[in-house]
C-alpha cells in the first residue's frame, strides 16, 4: 500500500480552561484555537469559536481546498474566492442539531467566456467536498461566477 493510499489520520487535542471555555490544540500545529459555548446557550461566551463555528467552517473550507484543487487541475484561471457559510441549528426530536449549512461561493474570474467551466467547477468542488460526504447536516449550495470587468 502506497502512502497516499494509507489512512489520514487527524489529531485533536482539548484542554479544559474554566467556565465553558477550552483550548484546542493539534500536535501536527502550531496554532491554538480558544473554544467555548456560544453565546445562545446558557453559560455561553461571546467573541470566541464554537463548537458550531467549527463545524460549519469544516465545510466551508474543505469546499474552499477541493474547488482549488480541481480549478488547478482543470486549468481554470481565477483572481479571488469569498465563501460565506451559514449554519442553522434547529431541535429535531428535542434535541439541537445543524439541520442545514448554506454555502454561497463567489468566484471571480478575469474572462467571461470561462463562466460556464468555472460554474461546473464549482459544483463539481461542491459535491467533491469529503467533509459534507461525511455529514448528515443538508447542503444548500448557492454559487455565484463573476468576471472581474463586470463586478
Amino acid at each position: 500500500m502506497s502512502a497516499k493510499e494509507k489512512d489520514h489520520l487527524y489529531r485533536v487535542d482539548l484542554t479544559w480552561n474554566e467556565g465553558r471555555i477550552g483550548t484546542m490544540s493539534s500536535p501536527e500545529l502550531d496554532d491554538r484555537i480558544e473554544v467555548a459555548t456560544p453565546p445562545q446557550f446558557d453559560g455561553g461566551v461571546e467573541g470566541i469559536w464554537s463548537p458550531e463555528h467549527l463545524f460549519v467552517s469544516s465545510v466551508s473550507s474543505c469546499f474552499m481546498t477541493t474547488f482549488v484543487a480541481i480549478a488547478q487541475y482543470s486549468k481554470l484561471d481565477f483572481e479571488d474566492l469569498d465563501v460565506k457559510a451559514e449554519g442553522k441549528i434547529e431541535k429535531v426530536d428535542g434535541k439541537f442539531m445543524v439541520t442545514e449549512i448554506t454555502l454561497a461561493p463567489e468566484l471571480v474570474i478575469a474572462e467571461e467566456k470561462f463562466q460556464d467551466k468555472a460554474m461546473r467547477i464549482l459544483e463539481k468542488a461542491e459535491g467533491a467536498c469529503l467533509i459534507t460526504r461525511s455529514i448528515k447536516t443538508k447542503i444548500h449550495f448557492d454559487p455565484k461566477v463573476t468576471v472581474a470587468s463586470m463586478k
